[in-house]
């Protein structure tokens, strides 16, 4: 069967589109850790993962006092009152929050205004979208203990 011309024209066009819009699967864009510089001050945009039940379980130990901001790859959060910071490293560590934050909603990500280009415990805060703020009490570093 011979098809005229502007039909066969369609035809090719929607097979190729199609073809290049179907043959994989289009990859999700992965969040990341966001710099801006508002007046003079660096804030810190920190997307949150969403939360998976791992085959594993992270134990809790002393961790370190700040961050180098450079070094916040992503979070997730980790209970209502605290957030796990990932790092460029692969490392995880657990910011605890103040008691006030409990059930603290961060829509998604929130913001952090580092004073001298590190996070520290006892002096930063995190800012939700919606304006809440809440101050790191301290930083508890982070263990992958596989369960059994």
């Amino acid at each position: 069967m011979i098809l005229p011309p502007p039909l066969t024209a369609l035809l090719v066009g929607l097979s190729a589109w199609f073809g290049a819009t179907f043959d994989a699967p289009p990859e999700e864009p992965r969040p990341v850790v966001q710099q801006m510089i508002i007046r003079d001050e660096i804030i810190l945009h920190v997307p949150i993962a969403q939360r998976r039940l791992p085959a594993f379980e992270w134990v809790e130990h002393k961790g370190p006092k700040c961050l180098p901001a450079a070094m916040i790859a992503g979070a997730a959060m980790a209970t209502p009152s605290s957030i796990d910071f990932v790092l460029r490293d692969r490392r995880r560590v657990r910011a605890k929050l103040d008691s006030d934050c409990a059930g603290l909603d961060f829509y998604g990500s929130f913001y952090i205004e580092p004073r001298d280009g590190a996070v520290c415990a006892r002096r930063e805060e995190i800012r939700s979208r919606a304006g809440s703020t809440c101050r790191i009490e301290r930083f508890k570093g982070l263990e992958r203990r596989y369960k059994q």
